[in-house]
């Protein structure tokens, strides 16, 4: 693939996503790391030297994975959004992505049956999910010792995070530390996947059973939202082939998002379009995306803008071959990375200019030091860095 190919292709055109202008489609995908602060869930400085160094391109950035609410659970060393001293970090964070010329989206992040039980139980909440279908026997043992076994949700809990909650941490993000969107993260073996999965919701009650009822926290959350925030500032991430954290891929999947699809699009269609669907493209488990999944019936039934990512590496002998098929295949796309992202600050002009990519070290990924994390140089630069110095995160406010 030439470089004037590259750059004569959809990929470094302007886009708009919801009522934000983009200045290229390569994104940024969530990427989940441990360098916040441990005790109260606020962003440091290491984080926001992170994203301030990717924004530099233009882009949009899906920040990594932070608690919308305690209630569902959260793990050390990951940032949260649920009160005003968080919003007012990541806000540090935002007004520095801007000053970089980039955009950037906070994803909203809900446990349920993958949190600790034994974690909440120090802190005084209780172990729930969408039923008690433990993830594996160690999480089981663990909260039983604890004394905190897994129960289900309550309806009225269910409301409580649908109605208050979740709406309480989208304003946050939008109106106290200003993102330009939030995306929801319901993918990938957390809430909102838990309720998906048939084999895991084993409810009886509204929120179980036919797909309509699945489906119901799903769009329960979106309608609230749309109550307190502007719908082209919200995303989401979806993963319809996702085996990470459950127990094998949906069996109902391409129903049940068809289903949620045709759903969202009618709100759309009334007024309220999300500014983008995440489309996790790929079969992932903990350790790397094992295999493609066919997930263009998306495109079949959501007219907006999605995020493709996952699968999307550089091909030896066709370059990026397959990023810029998927922008140039119709003027809705944007293309995701991760890992590469994570080694590359610098990844779209490296894509752009056919420059060689930095290898990124995964034993890294979920260390709580700086090394590994802003220690990777831009094309051309020299970062001297030490492995062993273990610069720690600090708090962005106090």
């Amino acid at each position: 693939m030439t470089r004037a190919a590259i750059q004569s292709s959809n990929l470094f055109k302007p886009i708009k996503v919801g009522n934000t202008l983009i200045e290229h489609r390569i994104a940024h995908l969530p990427t989940t790391r441990n360098r916040a602060h441990p005790g109260d869930h606020i962003p440091t400085d290491l984080e926001k030297k992170y994203y301030t160094d990717r924004a530099k391109t233009g882009g949009l950035l899906v920040t990594e994975a932070t608690i919308a609410t305690p209630k569902l659970g959260w793990y050390p060393n990951v940032p949260g959004i649920w009160n005003e001293k968080q919003a007012l970090g990541w806000k540090e964070i935002v007004d520095s992505v801007h000053a970089a010329g980039g955009k950037i989206a906070v994803q909203l992040w809900g446990l349920g049956r993958v949190a600790s039980g034994a974690l909440l139980k120090s802190k005084g909440y209780d172990f729930v999910g969408v039923s008690d279908v433990y993830e594996h026997e160690k999480s089981e043992k663990e909260a039983v010792e604890a004394g905190n076994p897994l129960r289900p949700l309550t309806v009225e809990e269910i409301e409580e995070l649908v109605q208050k909650d979740y709406p309480n941490a989208v304003k946050l993000a939008l109106d106290v530390a200003g993102f330009d969107f939030v995306e929801l993260h319901f993918a990938n073996g957390y809430i909102a996947s838990q309720f998906l999965h048939p084999k895991i919701n084993t409810r009886t009650d509204k929120y179980g059973g036919p797909i309509e009822n699945r489906a119901r926290f799903i769009l329960e959350v979106f309608d609230n939202l749309f109550k307190v925030a502007d719908a082209k500032r919200i995303g989401v991430r979806f993963s319809p082939a996702n085996v990470f954290q459950e127990p094998g891929i949906n069996p109902s999947s391409k129903e049940d998002y068809t289903y949620i699809l045709r759903e969202l699009q009618k709100r759309a269609d009334t007024g309220n379009e999300l500014a983008f669907i995440d489309l996790v493209d790929g079969v992932y488990d903990v350790d790397d995306v094992q295999s493609p999944a066919n997930v263009n019936y998306f495109y079949d039934l959501w007219k907006g803008v999605i995020l493709k990512g996952g699968n999307y590496t550089e091909d030896k002998n066709d370059g990026w071959k397959k990023i810029l098929e998927d922008a140039d295949a119709n003027d809705r796309t944007l293309v995701g990375f991760g890992r590469h992202f994570i080694a590359n600050p610098d990844l779209p002009e490296r894509i752009k200019h056919g420059h060689d990519l930095n290898d990124y070290d995964r034993s890294t990924f979920y260390t709580t030091y700086n090394y590994g994390y802003n220690t990777y140089p831009e094309y051309g630069e020299t970062r001297e860095s030490d492995p062993e110095a273990k610069i720690v995160p600090k708090p962005l406010v106090h």
